[in-house]
């Protein structure tokens, strides 16, 4: 996911292209307000750009706004640097695990509620992907490389995805890329590289033409996708229950269903506390 903006194993389609507002029509117009809500949805690792993802970032905001009755303008950002700085400035936001895991005290991310993907469980799990037979256990990894879309929060790699796979040598490398599927690829042809994968990717291994020559080495407890939160206290009590009333409603609604799916949500649902709990000790706990 974070999934929201397709970073399939396969590149999503350009982002770019008119999604109609039109699904969204129909229901009374928010109130108006001087300024709207600011809503980042930080997808650091995936692909697209802001101004790509506008269309559908507009859809979402105008689909939310008017179920909530409160203005809320929503933007995109793939970076993890501009997540941080724009998300400093705004109320809300719509964030992967691992980014909220690296800022939530930085930033004074409250988590509301848990975004569900599209076409998986409401818990998910991270995989670390290997070539076969090649990776008995963590001292196999000497000299690896380990790739993921999420390696900007090494905590969450090292805690919450392989904590329960035991201590890392000390000379495993952590790269950040999204070129995932070349990453499986040279995994396959017996590189030293090892790929972590979120859930929707993994579920795409078996499609791959050298798939017989993967295998998943270790997979994380299931965690929250993505998380919509808060920000530094910017908005009241009283406006997030319309909020949080708007989002959760918007599943349950057939006209917006395009939107939804645009984005790669399925639904909102309150936070699964106890699986968030122990994604914050495994990422606090994680060894360097």
């Amino acid at each position: 996911m974070i999934c929201w903006i397709s970073h399939r194993i396969r590149r999503a389609a350009p982002l770019a292209g008119a999604l109609a507002l039109a699904a969204v029509t129909g229901h009374a117009q928010p109130a108006v307000a001087a300024e709207p809500l600011a809503l980042v949805v930080c997808a650091p690792g995936s692909p697209g750009t802001t101004d790509e993802a506008r269309t559908r970032m507009d859809a979402f905001a105008t689909a939310v706004s008017t179920r909530a009755g409160i203005r809320i303008a929503a933007s995109y950002e793939p970076a993890e640097d501009a997540c941080v700085e724009r998300l400093g400035a705004a109320a809300l936001g719509l964030v992967s695990l691992p980014f909220f895991l690296a800022h939530e005290h930085e930033l004074g991310l409250v988590p509301r509620l848990q975004a569900v993907t599209r076409g998986r469980p409401a818990l998910d799990r991270w995989a670390l992907v290997g070539a076969r037979g090649r990776i008995a256990g963590p001292g196999a990894l000497a000299g690896y490389t380990i790739v993921s879309s999420a390696a900007y929060a090494p905590a969450f790699i090292r805690g919450v995805v392989l904590g329960g796979f035991g201590a890392l040598p000390a000379d495993i490398k952590l790269e950040q890329s999204t070129a995932v599927l070349s990453a499986l690829r040279r995994a396959a042809s017996g590189e030293p590289v090892a790929v972590v994968l979120d859930g929707t990717q993994q579920a795409q291994l078996a499609s791959l033409p050298f798939a017989s020559k993967l295998q998943v080495i270790a997979q994380s407890p299931p965690v929250p996708v993505a998380l919509v939160v808060t920000v530094a206290a910017r908005v009241p009590a009283e406006a997030w229950g319309r909020i949080d009333h708007g989002l959760v409603e918007l599943s349950s609604d057939r006209a917006v269903t395009p939107v939804l799916g645009a984005i790669e949500v399925a639904r909102f649902e309150p936070v699964d506390s106890g699986a968030l709990a122990q994604a914050r000790r495994a990422f606090a706990g994680a060894r360097p």
